[in-house]
């Protein structure tokens, strides 16, 4: 995935290389929680686009605003998602 800016006005600020990695690290952060939050991805695969655990994808969530659960999905797709919590937890606790 690539991020492109196009106004001049961003790319015209000369920054250092961390800083705009820094940048560029929450813009992807943003995007994918905002795809998360409409419903277009899930929490796994957020994590798997952010390179992160599952986890910590739901910490994001709280600090973005975005609810855990979303009140729209069926009580099967609730108790998967129960179900793979209780799976990973599990997989945790083993090692």
């Amino acid at each position: 995935m690539a991020l492109v800016i196009s106004d001049e006005d961003l790319e015209s600020i000369q920054l250092s290389a961390e800083i705009r990695e820094k940048a560029l690290h929450k813009a992807k952060e943003g995007y994918v929680m905002a795809l998360l939050e409409v419903g277009e991805i899930r929490s796994g695969r957020a994590a798997k686009i952010l390179g992160v655990s599952r986890l910590e994808v739901i910490e994001m969530m709280s600090k973005w605003g975005i609810p855990l659960f979303d009140d729209s999905q069926s009580l099967e797709e609730l108790q998967q998602e129960v179900e793979q919590a209780e799976l990973m937890l599990n997989q945790q606790i083993i090692k």
